[in-house]
This record gives C-alpha cells, sequence and structure tokens, in this order.
C-alpha cells in the first residue's frame, strides 16, 4: 500500500543509506477507507430470532428492539425496567452515561413471564441463604442488603452460583455475554445468512432500520 511503501523509504533513508530527508510535515498520508458496519434486514432478523430460545431470544429481541449493546443488555437490572412506562433505563453506557429506550411492545410480555421466573429462581436462593448480585460499592457501603432486593437482581442471571472469595456471599453473575455471542453465531450460520453478523449487528440494524 502506499503507507507501507512510504514507511520503508522513511526507513531506508533512516536507517540503512541515511540521507537529509527535509521536512516530511506536508506529505499527505494516504488514509484507511471507513468500514461499513454489517447490517441485517428484517426478514434475516426475523430467521434468525426464529431459530433462538427463551432468554437468548429474549436478549437478542431487547438488544434489536431497543439499540442496547451486548454488556448492557446481560448487565440490565430489574429495577431499570418499567412496565408502566414502557422504557428501560441503560446503565453506564458509552461514556459512562445512561439513558432511556422505549421497551418494545413485541417483548413486554414475553419480558414479564421472563422475569417472574426470574423472581422464583431468587426466592428459591433466598432460601439457601444465598441470593446476591454484585452492586456497585457505594450502594453495597450504604445499603450493606442491597445485593439481596429484587430490584437489584440482574433480569439475565447465570444458572449457577458462586461463593464469593472475600465476603462468602453465594451470589449469581449475569447471563456471559460469550454465551450469547456463541448462540447467535451458531443461529446465523443455520439460518445460512452469508454476512459476518455478531451480536453487535442487532444495534446496528436496529439504527438503520429507524431511518
Amino acid at each position: 500500500t502506499q503507507n507501507q511503501a512510504f514507511s520503508a523509504i522513511l526507513f531506508l533513508y533512516r536507517h540503512v543509506e541515511p540521507r537529509d530527508l527535509g521536512n516530511l510535515e506536508g506529505i499527505v498520508r494516504a488514509k484507511r477507507p471507513k468500514r461499513l458496519p454489517v447490517v441485517l434486514t428484517r426478514d434475516e432478523i426475523r430467521k434468525i430470532l426464529g431459530v433462538l430460545k427463551e432468554n437468548k431470544w429474549l436478549m437478542c429481541a431487547l438488544m434489536y428492539g431497543t439499540g442496547m449493546r451486548l454488556q448492557e443488555c446481560v448487565t440490565l437490572r430489574v429495577k431499570d425496567v418499567d412496565f408502566g412506562a414502557g422504557r428501560i433505563v441503560i446503565r453506564g453506557g458509552k461514556g459512562a452515561k445512561d439513558r432511556r429506550a422505549l421497551l418494545p411492545v413485541r417483548v413486554r410480555e414475553p419480558l414479564r413471564a421472563h422475569l417472574e421466573r426470574v423472581r422464583a429462581q431468587h426466592r428459591e436462593d433466598l432460601d439457601r441463604d444465598a441470593g446476591w448480585v454484585e452492586v456497585p460499592g457505594a450502594i453495597g457501603r450504604e445499603f450493606p442488603n442491597a445485593g439481596r432486593e429484587w430490584s437489584w437482581q440482574w433480569v439475565f442471571p447465570a444458572t449457577r452460583c458462586y461463593r464469593h472469595p472475600e465476603t462468602g456471599q453465594w451470589r449469581r453473575h449475569h447471563f456471559h455475554e460469550t454465551a450469547l455471542q456463541r448462540s447467535f453465531k451458531d443461529a446465523v450460520a443455520q439460518v445460512k445468512i452469508p454476512k459476518p453478523a455478531t451480536c453487535h449487528t442487532l444495534r446496528h440494524s436496529f439504527a438503520t432500520h429507524l431511518l
């Protein structure tokens, strides 16, 4: 490429056959072309969602319907879902900023049913002296039991608990993002979509389909 050739010439005359090249500030370097993001059509998204199951379907439907990033989705908490207002609060986005998004009508009832199952699981965890999740440091210091409250639970918890080495608390982590990435990749391959689509592609597709 042009930039590689330019760098090779600079190396030659600076280190192999030293020469005074003068002021090079005015030389225009080749700009790297911007890579366009992968975007799925509505039909392709329908096909992908059609082979995803249960909470994986729900997470991908949420990402597409709200423009959430993968990490924002898996770390969503119960307190940030407002069925009455029909919206969710997305915490700690790019630039550590919170933002609100409309809760798609299509996912409201599936999400409500999902949360009922998660709450039943949380009650069982509490009965076993577990039920903790990680909370922000300042919250944990001011409200020591916040990590067991329903409002702070993950919307998409992991299937297994773990024992925190410092506190001894039995906690649930949120659903792991790599597991969802793997399921999404498998779904794309299953429906034979010839695009390098990832979970983040749902966000790009959301933005494109709004235009």
